[in-house]
C-alpha cells in the first residue's frame, strides 16, 4: 500500500530489474513503500533454438519509462530522493565498447548455448579432478560461459569489448558513466573469487575456465558504498535529478535475503519465486555444496550460501497451464486470479497427500545435471487437487533438504525462516512449508523484498543509518507469522525420510534416460 511522506523527509529509489519486468520503487527511510511503477517487457528473444538474448536498451528504456511515470504521479517523491540503488537478475552478460555502445545483445541466464572452452587439464590433473567428482562439473560449467562462447564464435566483438558488465553494472554505467559493480552482483560464469570478494587471480579455477582480460573487468565497489552520482546525461535521459548518489547494492537474491532481515545464519531466507532458493547469511565462507561457491552477500565481508530449485514455484504456473483448466475458467468468470482459486485445492487433500510425492526437478538440478522431475505414489484417491498439493509439498521437501545442507555446512542451527516471492502470499503454502520444515516462518510486510534490500543499502550508503544492521532493523517489518503444526510434524518427518531416498534410487535411471533420449542436452 502506497503512503505519503512528511515535509522534509527524504526518499530512497530502488530499481529492480528482473527477467520479465523492471520496477522503480520509492521507499521512505523507515522502509515504507511509497510508490512504484512496473514496466513489463518480453523476457528474451530467441534468434536460434536455445538462445535467450535481450537488447540492454529494453532495460534502460524501462528504467526511463518507470522514472518518468513516477515523476508525473509523484514529483515530490522523486525530488526528495537522496539516493538510488539497483538490484538485478544474475548471470546475464553485457559487452560495451569504449564509447559505451552495446556491442551485441545480452546473453541472459536462460540461454542454453554451449561453448567449447579453453581449459583442458593434463592427464594427471584430469585424473585428480575426476577422483573428487569435479571434472564433469568444471567442463559443464565452462561450456555454459557466455564470454567463452563469444570469444569462440564472435572474436571481433570480443576484441572491441571495453567492459564486461552484469545488468546492474550496465544500468549503473548508464546513470553515472562509471563501470563498476558490487561483489554481490558479480554472479555468473565469470572469473570472480567470491571467497575473497574480488576478481580471481590467474591461478584460480574460475580464471582458467572463464578467462576474461583484466582490462575488460569493471571496478568492484562494496555494497553500501557510493559508485558515483547521476551524470548530466543520465539525468537528461531518465528525468532524475543530476548529482544523486548511486549506491552499490547486490544481486536480486542477495538483496532479497537482506530485505527479509536475514543477517546471520540463525535466520534462513526462502524465495518462493520462479527459481526457488534457500539461503543463509554467514560471516564465514562455506560452500553450500562441494565446489559450488558461496556468493558474496549484499553486506561486505559476509556470504550467502545458496541452494536453488531451478524450476521452483514456476511449478504453480506449470500446473495452471497444463492442468488448471477449471481454475482458469472460474478465474475468467469471477475476475479472481487463477492462483487464488488453485489455493483452495490444497484443502482437498490431507497433509502428506496419501503418499503422493513429487521431486521438483523440472529443470537443471544442482545434484545432477541429468535429474528429472518425478511423481510417485499414485492411487485411485488422487486427482488434480492431490497433484497440486504434492507440488507444494515436494517443493517444501526439497527446500528442507537444502536447508539441512546449509545448516550442516555452517554448523549453525536455523531458528526461523523468512519467506518472500509470489507464492509466499498464500497462507496455505506458508503453513504447509512451516509444517514440513518444522520451523517458524515469517513473511515481510512488502512483496518487494529485493527492492527493499537495495533501499536498506541505499539508506546506509547515504547516511540515514550508521550500520547496515541498524538500517535493516528499522526498515524490515513483519506482516505474517506461521508456526509449524505439532499434529503434522511426525507425518511429515517420516515422509521426508522417504523423500530423501528417492533421488539416490532414481539417479542412475535419470542418467540412462538422458543417454537414450538426449534430453536434457
Amino acid at each position: 500500500m502506497e503512503k505519503n511522506i512528511k515535509n522534509g523527509q527524504s526518499t530512497l529509489i530502488s530499481i529492480d530489474c528482473g527477467t520479465q519486468s523492471l520496477r522503480v520503487i520509492i521507499f521512505a527511510e523507515d522502509g515504507s513503500l511509497l510508490a512504484k511503477k512496473q514496466v513489463m517487457y518480453k523476457p528474451y528473444v530467441s534468434p536460434r533454438p536455445g538462445w535467450a538474448e535481450q537488447n540492454p536498451a529494453v532495460w534502460w528504456g524501462a528504467l526511463c519509462t518507470g522514472v518518468a511515470a513516477l515523476k508525473t504521479s509523484h514529483p515530490d517523491l522523486i525530488a526528495a530522493a537522496k539516493g538510488i540503488g539497483i538490484t538485478a537478475q544474475r548471470d546475464t552478460v553485457i559487452l560495451i565498447g569504449k564509447d559505451g555502445t552495446v556491442l551485441r545483445p545480452a546473453i541472459t541466464w536462460l540461454d542454453t548455448r554451449k561453448a567449447r572452452g579453453r581449459y583442458h587439464p593434463n592427464f594427471i590433473m584430469k585424473a585428480a579432478l575426476k577422483a573428487v567428482d569435479y571434472y564433469d562439473k568444471i567442463m559443464h560449467s565452462q561450456s555454459d560461459g557466455q564470454c567463452n562462447w563469444i570469444q569462440e564464435n564472435e572474436p571481433e566483438i570480443w576484441k572491441k569489448t571495453w567492459r564486461v558488465l552484469m545488468v546492474s553494472g550496465y544500468l549503473q554505467y548508464r546513470l553515472t558513466g562509471i563501470a563498476a559493480d558490487s561483489p554481490s552482483s558479480l554472479v555468473g560464469h565469470i572469473p570472480f573469487d567470491h571467497k575473497k570478494q574480488k576478481w580471481a587471480s590467474p591461478g584460480h579455477i574460475t580464471a582458467k575456465i572463464f578467462p576474461i582480460d583484466d582490462d575488460k573487468k569493471c571496478a568492484v565497489v562494496q555494497s553500501g558504498k557510493e559508485i558515483g552520482r547521476v551524470s548530466a546525461q543520465g539525468a537528461e535521459e531518465t528525468g532524475l535529478p543530476a548529482g544523486i548518489p548511486v549506491i552499490a547494492c547486490g544481486s536480486d537474491k542477495a538483496c532479497e535475503t537482506l530485505g527479509m532481515g536475514c543477517l546471520s545464519a540463525e535466520t534462513a531466507s526462502l524465495s518462493f519465486g520462479t527459481t526457488a532458493t534457500v539461503e543463509i547469511c554467514t560471516d564465514r565462507y562455506t560452500e553450500p555444496i562441494r565446489f559450488l561457491p558461496a556468493y558474496s552477500a549484499a553486506y561486505p565481508g559476509r556470504w550467502v550460501p545458496e541452494i536453488e530449485i531451478f524450476r521452483g514455484y514456476w511449478m504453480i504456473s506449470w500446473f495452471k497451464d497444463e492442468l488448471g483448466y477449471e481454475e482458469r475458467a472460474k478465474a475468467t468468470a469471477t475476475g479472481i486470479i487463477p492462483e487464488q482459486i488453485m489455493d483452495r485445492l490444497l484443502d482437498s487433500s490431507p497433509p502428506g497427500c496419501y503418499g503422493l510425492m513429487l521431486q521438483p526437478y523440472w529443470g537443471a538440478s544442482l545434484k545432477d545435471h541429468y535429474a528429472k522431475g518425478s511423481m510417485i505414489g499414485f492411487g485411485d484417491v488422487h486427482g488434480r487437487h492431490a497433484i497440486y498439493r504434492a507440488i507444494v509439498e515436494g517443493l517444501a521437501y526439497s527446500l528442507r533438504e537444502g536447508l539441512e545442507q546449509l545448516e550442516s555446512q555452517s554448523g549453525v542451527p536455523v531458528q526461523k525462516v523468512a519467506v518472500s516471492g509470489g507464492a509466499s502470499q498464500s497462507d496455505r503454502i506458508c503453513s504447509i512449508t512451516a509444517d514440513i520444515l518444522n520451523k517458524p516462518l515469517v513473511r515481510g510486510a512488502t512483496t518487494e523484498t529485493s527492492a527493499l534490500g537495495a533501499a536498506i543499502l541505499t539508506a546506509y550508503g547515504t547516511g540515514s543509518y550508521s550500520t547496515i544492521e541498524k538500517s535493516a532493523k528499522n526498515m524490515v517489518h513483519i506482516a505474517g507469522e506461521f508456526e509449524p503444526s505439532p499434529d503434522n510434524r511426525v507425518l511429515y518427518d517420516e515422509l521426508y525420510k522417504i523423500y530423501t531416498q528417492i533421488y539416490p534410487i532414481l539417479k542412475h535411471v535419470y542418467k540412462r534416460i538422458r543417454e537414450v533420449t538426449g534430453y536434457p542436452s
